[in-house]
């Protein structure tokens, strides 16, 4: 029987098994993570270099990229050096870095997207109040308040989970270190902790997934009381970014981690772990670029002037 302390690093699950698809993996990860860097660094610039741009639902999607591009950073690179060098090692404390920076990211990403809703909501159902509730004082409080909480709530997560001792070895059943892979290495008598702390997240999360749905609901009441069709449109076209990539999250994430045991096998886990970690943060700047039009000629118009300027 082991414990943590005598735990120098764990085993993470392997990408493939033969030196062909380990380098297929790499040029995949390499591609999906450069395109990810691209896109929301792009994103990141022309929101900050773009006075136009200086608007609360700008402001918040700033943000959003900066989650996106930590999410990224934080599992590819580590999955890619493993696939080049045939290696499945990861330090304990290098373990312990990616459970924090995942959990603080993603966390991060679930309340801006939550807080982006509230953007939509007011928006289209209390426009008259829009310059109140949303200041600019106001955005980088809720901005502040989602960082802080995510970085409190990823702190108690990767406290208790590395404060519990292991008793069944050291290899993951994950390209990245994840706290429910980790829990199941642990003793059976000694996790109950971590489970009373995923409850409490759990019901947060189911929180603000009550007031998305509720918040969407009012929004298209009020969408379909517009007397124009051309007004409709405008009004829906603002907020189908935000629902696609709501959706996105949260349908990748819940089959990822809610799928019944039954259908479980190691590929089908390492598939549905990209699907859920890598993809969203690459496809995220995407969505919101071919929707937005005042975005996406901000892009342009950066992209064009660096070009011009080489």
């Amino acid at each position: 029987m082991s414990n943590s302390s005598s735990i120098s690093h764990f085993l993470l699950l392997p990408l493939a098994h033969t030196w062909q698809l380990q380098l297929l993996h790499f040029c995949l990860f390499l591609g999906i993570s450069l395109a990810a860097l691209l896109a929301n660094g792009l994103i990141i610039s022309a929101v900050a270099c773009g006075h136009h741009l200086h608007t609360p639902m700008f402001f918040f999607l700033l943000n959003l990229a900066l989650t996106d591009l930590g999410c990224i950073c934080t599992t590819v690179p580590k999955a890619m050096h493993n696939s080049l060098w045939d290696t499945r090692n990861i330090s304990y404390e290098g373990c312990a870095a990616q459970v924090f920076f995942f959990a603080f990211f993603i966390g991060t990403e679930y309340f801006l997207l939550t807080i982006m809703c509230y953007d939509r909501y007011v928006s289209i159902c209390k426009p008259l109040h829009y310059g109140t509730l949303l200041g600019s004082r106001a955005c980088a409080h809720m901005a502040a308040a989602a960082w802080a909480s995510a970085f409190i709530y990823s702190l108690l997560h990767t406290a208790n989970t590395f404060s519990l001792p292991l008793c069944h070895g050291n290899a993951l059943g994950q390209f990245f270190c994840e706290i429910p892979h980790i829990l199941k290495l642990s003793c059976a008598h000694s996790y109950f902790r971590e489970l009373g702390l995923l409850s409490v997240s759990g019901c947060l999360v189911f929180g603000c997934f009550v007031f998305n749905v509720f918040s969407y609901v009012q929004i298209f009441r009020a969408v379909l009381r517009i007397p124009s069709e051309q007004g409709r449109h405008k009004a829906f076209s603002t907020c189908l970014p935000h629902l696609a990539v709501v959706s996105l999250f949260l349908s990748t994430a819940a089959f990822a981690n809610l799928k019944p045991p039954s259908v479980s096998s190691p590929s089908m886990d390492l598939a549905l772990s990209v699907l859920y970690s890598v993809v969203p943060p690459a496809l995220n700047p995407l969505i919101y670029s071919l929707r937005n039009q005042e975005l996406k000629a901000s892009v342009w118009t950066l992209m064009t002037g660096c070009f011009q300027e080489h």
